[in-house]
């Protein structure tokens, strides 16, 4: 191997019983130590900008001796640990529960603590395993929320949310929104600029012993869209996730606890977007689960004339099923009953079994 820094995308995938008998007989490999096997893998060297890919088989490259590829490859295929106590061998749902008057989507609809209460058990009886509280719209072009304003929608929605089944998500940028959900009961920091916008936010999350999701975005939401340019808008992304797992650890955060969002939506054009969608796989080399959050995002209108938000939920379903075929292992999403039905029958049909 030269110099260059290595990424792996894992290619030809297996389901099911296919995948266990030829992982058996050594012709693939597991992703991410789940139920998808991956028979091909596409071998990336060098830098954004500067690389060039190679394709081997999977059983050619288990038996590769150098470190930096058995690394990578390790971080690829083994097993993920329970994410905030969920198990990710099947796909995990996490509802939105946007507590704002400006969200791109649902703002205004759940911005009283009782809608808000309501909308977030409705959610969990639909199947999210995962609730995640947001007081602050972080969507193209809006503007930061003062800290005690932010509190004083989520605290009173994390206060009513007491004795819930779901695993309590705050969303947030700020270290004492964070600190203040964790005494409410939150499990998980979802941090959509990976513990950049609040230097204090990652000794809170080691201290108060949480889950973190950490998201690539280029730019504040104010300007985020005003032009996004990449060398290679897919290893620009993994290198900066890698880089910000790296200082979470290097701060006394287990890897267990760390999931990674490529950011849909967040920065990107829609050629960005499709080229993350592509190269889903290759994002396991990160060693940690997926986060997908695609749920109605602008670029899905690309494919329709959906200029409603609501009206990407076919899009929204599509994208959860494109990820999960990839080995995605959670999905942020607005229509949970649906995304959970059109999981279930990929699932079905894929696997040859509703389980």
């Amino acid at each position: 191997m030269s110099d260059g820094k290595i990424y792996l995308r894992p290619l030809g995938f297996l389901y099911g019983p296919q995948a266990d008998a030829a992982i058996e007989d050594g012709l693939a490999m597991p992703l991410a130590g789940g139920p998808i096997a991956f028979t091909a893998v596409e071998l990336i060297e060098g830098t954004p900008g500067n690389s060039k890919a190679y394709i081997f088989s999977a059983s050619a490259l288990s038996e590769a001796g150098d470190p930096d590829l058995r690394s990578r490859l390790d971080c690829v295929t083994r097993p993920r640990s329970p994410f905030a106590g969920l198990d990710l061998s099947r796909p995990v749902l996490m509802g939105i529960v946007n507590v704002t008057p400006d969200s791109f989507s649902d703002g205004g609809l759940y911005d009283e603590t009782e809608g808000a209460v309501a909308h977030a058990a409705s959610l969990t009886n639909d199947g999210a395993a995962i609730v995640d509280i947001g007081g602050e719209s972080t969507r193209p072009g809006s503007d930061t929320v003062a800290v005690q304003d932010e509190l004083g929608r989520v605290l009173p929605v994390l206060g009513g949310l007491k004795g819930t089944k779901a695993v309590i998500s705050i969303d947030t940028r700020k270290a004492e929104i964070a600190r203040a959900a964790a005494e409410a009961g939150a499990k998980i920091f979802n941090d959509v600029s990976a513990f950049t916008h609040d230097e204090r936010s990652l000794q809170t999350a080691v201290e108060a012993g949480l889950d973190v999701v950490l998201m690539h975005a280029k730019g504040e939401p104010k300007t985020m869209q005003d032009n996004p340019s990449y060398d290679d808008v897919v290893l620009e992304v993994f290198d900066y996730l890698e880089g910000r797992i790296e200082t979470c650890v290097a701060a006394g955060m287990q890897t267990a606890r760390i999931a990674a969002d490529p950011g849909l939506g967040f920065g990107k054009t829609l050629e960005h977007n499709l080229a993350l969608f592509a190269n889903v796989g290759l994002f396991h080399g990160l060693g940690v689960p997926l986060l997908i959050g695609a749920s109605r995002k602008q670029f899905i209108r690309g494919f329709g004339q959906a200029t409603d938000p609501k009206s990407r939920e076919p899009g929204s379903h599509a994208a959860a099923i494109a990820s999960a075929a990839q080995g995605a292992q959670l999905f942020r999403v607005h229509d949970v009953a649906g995304t959970n039905q059109a999981l279930g029958v990929w699932r079905a049909a894929t696997f040859g079994s509703e389980k």
